[in-house]
Formats: C-alpha cells, sequence, structure tokens
C-alpha cells in the first residue's frame, strides 16, 4: 500500500466509507470476506486494512485488527486516541476489543452482522460497565451497498462447489 493511499483526505463519513468499501473490494478479490476497514486521524487515512484470515492463516486477521495494526505502526504508538474507524460491516467482539484497547473514539459501521456483530446486533460490547472506554458509535453509513457486497460474495461462493466452507 502506497503512502498516497494512506495520505487521502476525509472530510465526511461517506468518503471514510468509501475508502473501506475500496479496502472491501480489495479482500473480495482476494477470495476474502469482503469486509474493510480504515483508521482516521485528523481527516488523514493512517491505517487500511483488508479482511485477510484466509491467506494469512490467521482468525485474527479481520480488516478492523489489519487497519489498527497499520496505524498503530505509522503513529508508532498502539494507543489510536481521537481516531475513527471506518468498516464496511459491525465489527465483532474481538475487534471492539482491540478498538476500546487502541483508545478508538468512534466507530461508523455499513451493514450490521446479525450473527456477530458486538455493537448493536447480539450485544454493545463497548458499553459494559466495567470498561475504561467508550466508544462513540455511527451505524448505517451506506449499509445498503456494504449489504450488497456481503450478499453478492456469499451467492457467488455458493455457486461454486470448489469453495472452501464457510
Amino acid at each position: 500500500m502506497t503512502d498516497a493511499a494512506h495520505d487521502r483526505f476525509i472530510t465526511a463519513d461517506d468518503d471514510g466509507m468509501d475508502a473501506a468499501l475500496d479496502e472491501a473490494a480489495r479482500a473480495a478479490a482476494a477470495g476474502e470476506v469482503p469486509v474493510g476497514a480504515v483508521v482516521v486521524l485528523d481527516g488523514r487515512i493512517i491505517g487500511r486494512g483488508a479482511n485477510c484470515p484466509i491467506s494469512t492463516h490467521d482468525p485474527t486477521a479481520h480488516a478492523e485488527i489489519v487497519a489498527l495494526r497499520d496505524a498503530a505502526r505509522r503513529q508508532h504508538n498502539y494507543r489510536l486516541t481521537g481516531t475513527t474507524l471506518y468498516v464496511t460491516v459491525e465489527p465483532c467482539l474481538m475487534c471492539v476489543g482491540a478498538l476500546i484497547h487502541a483508545r478508538v473514539a468512534r466507530v461508523v459501521f455499513g451493514a450490521t452482522e446479525p450473527k456477530a456483530g458486538a455493537l448493536r446486533s447480539t450485544q454493545c460490547a463497548h458499553e459494559a460497565p466495567w470498561l475504561n472506554h467508550r466508544l462513540l458509535v455511527q451505524a448505517g453509513v451506506r449499509e445498503q451497498e456494504c449489504r450488497a457486497l456481503m450478499q453478492a460474495f456469499f451467492r457467488a461462493r455458493r455457486q461454486r462447489p470448489d469453495a472452501p466452507p464457510e
């Protein structure tokens, strides 16, 4: 990923989700579940992530985790205070935990994830009273587009007899 791709200026939630959708398209092209994420600080993308647990053989390589790792490396700090994470699909419990530990300020997601989403769908994990950090959450930004990308991916997988199990 070039530095120019990270320097893209984000002025609105639609811009952030557009960048996350670009990452989701990269994941899909690689045969991964099409989830993409970007971390933004002061209007600049400081971290990008495309879902890649299949190709990396790493169950933690969700788009959010990949983007957080990229941002932390670039910032030389695992604390990402003041940042916003844009992600195409509602984060799971593992990713919510990582977002809290990184001290991300805000999470903006597109499509809900009714089976594993941990910000709205199955639970509001970020609101647990024992946590020492809270996330602001904005749901449904470009929801139809994010959902359509996931649906098309899984529809195509079901039609391929050689597709690996989900």
